[in-house]
């Protein structure tokens, strides 16, 4: 594994629905690029794993205690001089104004596609307690990212070695 550039933000949100390839990234930047990689999914209380387990959209309330715990997290791993991405779906701008208050290094990813493409996607995916059927409910719930400088948005439906190069720019400081 290689050791990060401090040409690198220290910290990274790869953010969007379920399906839109969050963990395939993380783990990608953690192999390319020595990011410690955290599936955000990890860091939810189980309520909500289990309410979302059976089929029930989280609110804001359930997913208060989360985002404090990526935060914590994040911070924790820039005190260690840690580099770190965070699979994290980000959905709402307060959500990632409230993970904006862990650090003034981070960078969010938005990896986008068309709902059609993420079904398709979810179509193919075993073993993840989060439904095909609650996605609807994440692309209602998603906010636009214009306007937010610290958000590259990469769209995941180009060629796999296109969004690989995306994503390794996306986290350079120096990316416009």
């Amino acid at each position: 594994m290689k050791k990060p550039s401090q040409e690198n933000f220290p910290a990274v949100i790869l953010m969007g629905v379920s399906g839109c390839g969050k963990s395939t990234f993380g783990w990608f930047l953690q192999r390319e690029l020595g990011y410690k990689f955290t599936d955000g999914d990890d860091l939810h209380p189980p309520v909500n794993v289990g309410k979302m387990s059976r089929g029930k959209a989280l609110d804001d309330d359930d997913r208060a205690p989360w985002l404090d715990a990526i935060c914590q997290h994040i911070k924790e791993k820039i005190e260690a001089e840690t580099p770190v991405v965070v699979a994290c779906s980000a959905l709402k701008k307060k959500y990632r104004d409230k993970l904006r208050s862990a650090s003034d290094q981070l960078r969010f990813i938005h990896l986008v596609a068309s709902e059609l493409a993420i079904r398709k996607r979810l179509a193919q995916r075993e073993g993840h307690y989060m439904p095909p059927d609650l996605l609807p409910s994440q692309f209602a719930a998603l906010e636009s990212t214009k306007g937010e400088a610290d958000v590259v948005e990469v769209n995941v439906e180009e060629h796999l070695l296109n969004v690989e190069r995306a994503v390794l720019d996306a986290v350079k400081v120096t990316h416009a």
